[in-house]
């Protein structure tokens, strides 16, 4: 589905939209996009990327928010490494982030806005990832998060106080301006059309030489191509589980141990009822009462419900206590003080008070010590297994706290250590790319891909009952390995490179033809007489957009943003070739009385409209501020980060 917006982003209808929401996202200020601190003054050395308004943004603050952004992109790609996220724009992408937030945040304070102290504390407050398990904001989780961000307090704050300032200074933007009814009716009209043409392919197979290339061409291609043959991170994984199998407790309880379990218990033993009742909730307990003096005065709960605009619902069998838990402690009271069928006075619920009626009373027996003593020595049996089990794994847990290497438990314990070698970080296994790593490690691959060499942890994987000691056997790290490993594949990949050049030649040639009179397929036999995918393509643009799950193809996107009678080339990916699109006749049915797409369209390019506004005046803030960028120093943090120095 990416593929299929990137590609419809490319049209005239959708690059409005796209460009608005590009926009959208450079002016959005993400605390995690910080990880260092800045320094002042011109632009006089290579530790600052760029100055924007007299302050600079260092390398070390570049490097983190790369690093950030690098683990945010492997949230949806696990294998994406540090090169390959560069090689896409990577650094470019969140250099323009910094900039738009350092200069967006100063012209504000230029003009006299600020954001406060307590302002700031209340968005913190807000933060999921700063609060603790109850919910609550944690000074302690704030600051690891915080550390595991490698950020400060004062870092986070200002990136916070930047972003309130562009709310601010970027809210008029956003009231929803509306395009003009003759602007709309112009994409609208588009929407509406066919294209009719020919898309043919050159393919570089074509082109591309038989021979093997010499070394020094070998050498020189694998150079400038090593991107492509970056290998993702790879380790080693080893592992022993363990569980109820690794413990040998044979308990026999004595009957004064199931007689003491017993007393402790004797409520549960004891006579009970279990009720099931129908129930529905009124805002008010003034309305609850009268609703109850009506159903006793002979009108059924469901009639008394249904007059009042409620709906009634039915609970299962349940003694008082989980009732209690699934309602309320209130309503369980009263439900069991009144007899089966009766009506229990009002219970106030988190949004109101019940309305209840007893619809079936259970009585339970009570059940005598010799009734339930093999019931509770199987529970005893069961608990002692259970209490062994988590001894065991605290005895484990202790060796691996105090640096016992994986193996030295294992055999200590009696356990089986387990090899997975290669393993990627999406769980997919380096070589065998079909086959995954079972789910029950799932748990600790996100832990294992954190990990450093020989440092064996504990992982509880079912709670209680099934446990697991890992570690990280052999890293190796992302990077394209020696040529002399691939050769073969290199050699293929200057085959493909080599053909794709030529077909580019091939490509100018035939669009020339084209463009002098030639069809499409005459132009590609002459050219080479192998040439023979040509296709004739009559689409409306509907049909294109009804494709939401199907990737459109790059040709099929170029023609519908081309003009009429026009021809041009397009370079296919991974030197596959190139296409030569020729557009024949553009046919536009009249918009004329079509007032709902007119109005579809007006709402749809509302937020390219916003966009736009913030585009310039982003654009304008950026001249008045001043923005000077070291390409020396970017270009030798690209290498860097890239892995070429």
């Amino acid at each position: 589905m990416i593929s299929m917006f990137r590609n419809f982003f490319q049209s005239k209808i959708g690059l409005p939209i796209f460009i608005g929401f590009l926009i959208i996202v450079a002016l959005a200020f993400a605390a995690s996009d910080i990880g260092g601190s800045t320094t002042f003054g011109g632009l006089t050395g290579d530790d600052k990327v760029a100055v924007v308004g007299g302050e600079g943004i260092s390398n070390s603050e570049m490097t983190g928010a790369i690093g950030n952004a690098l683990d945010r992109e492997r949230t949806e790609n696990p294998t994406i490494t540090m090169p390959l996220f560069i090689a896409g724009g990577g650094l470019e992408g969140e250099l323009e982030l910094l900039i738009d937030r350092y200069s967006v945040g100063m012209f504000a304070k230029n003009y006299g806005l600020r954001a406060g102290d307590n302002l700031i504390n209340s968005e913190i407050l807000q933060i999921q990832a700063f609060r603790s398990l109850t919910g609550e904001f944690d000074q302690a989780t704030y600051q690891a998060a915080l550390r595991r961000q490698g950020i400060t307090d004062a870092i986070l704050r200002r990136d916070i106080g930047d972003g309130l300032l562009a709310q601010q200074l970027l809210r008029p933007a956003f009231a929803a301006p509306q395009l003009p009814a003759a602007a709309a009716r112009q994409y609208a009209a588009l929407v509406l059309e066919r294209r009719k043409g020919q898309i043919g392919l050159i393919a570089s197979t074509a082109f591309a030489p038989e021979g093997d290339p010499t070394d020094a061409q070998l050498t020189e291609y694998y150079t400038e191509s090593r991107v492509d043959f970056i290998l993702p991170e790879r380790r080693t994984i080893r592992f022993a589980a363990f569980g109820p199998e690794n413990i040998n407790v044979e308990v026999e309880p004595t009957a004064e141990q199931i007689a003491a379990r017993y007393e402790q218990n004797a409520e549960r033993y004891a006579a009970g009822e279990r009720r099931a009742i129908s129930s529905f909730v009124v805002p008010t307990e003034a309305a609850a009462t009268a609703l109850v003096g009506r159903i006793r005065g002979g009108l059924s709960l469901e009639a008394a419900a249904a007059e009042a605009g409620f709906q009634v619902s039915a609970g299962e069998l349940l003694d008082q206590e989980a009732m209690a838990s699934a309602t309320s402690f209130a309503l369980a009271q009263n439900v069991f003080a009144v007899e089966d069928g009766a009506i229990a006075e009002p219970a106030r619920a988190a949004l109101g008070f019940y309305v209840a009626r007893v619809d079936n009373v259970e009585s339970i027996a009570a059940r005598s010590l010799a009734e339930v003593s093999d019931e509770i020595a199987l529970e005893l049996r069961r608990d002692a297994r259970a209490n062994a089990l988590i001894d065991l794994s605290s005895r484990i847990e202790e060796k691996v706290d105090t640096g016992t290497s994986l193996t030295d438990v294992a055999t200590e314990f009696g356990l089986e250590v387990n090899v997975i070698p290669d393993v990627m970080a999406d769980g997919r296994v380096y070589g065998a790319l079909q086959q995954g790593i079972s789910p029950a490690l799932r748990p600790i691959l996100g832990t294992s891909f954190q990990m450093d060499e020989g440092e064996p942890q504990l992982a509880e994987l079912v709670p209680g009952a099934r446990f697991m000691i890992f570690d990280v056997e052999e890293i190796t790290e992302s990077a394209a390995p020696p040529l002399a490993e691939i050769r073969d594949q290199a050699v293929a990949g200057w085959r493909r490179s080599e053909g794709a050049k030529l077909a580019g030649e091939a490509a100018s040639r035939i669009l020339e033809a084209v463009r002098g009179g030639a069809t499409v397929t005459a132009a590609m036999a002459a050219e080479n007489p192998a040439l023979t995918q040509v296709e004739d393509i009559d689409l409306r643009r509907t049909e294109l957009l009804s494709q939401q799950n199907q990737r459109i193809p790059a040709p099929l996107v170029l023609m519908f943003s081309m003009a009429k009678d026009s021809t041009k080339i397009l370079e296919e990916g991974a030197d596959a070739g190139w296409f030569v699109v020729d557009l024949d006749t553009i046919e536009t049915d009249p918009i004329d009385g079509n007032e709902d797409l007119l109005a579809q369209t007006q709402a749809q390019l509302a937020p390219a409209l916003v966009a736009e506004y913030n585009a310039q005046l982003s654009r304008a803030i950026r001249e008045e501020i001043g923005v000077e960028r070291n390409e020396e120093a970017i270009e030798a943090l690209r290498k860097s980060l890239a892995g070429e120095t």
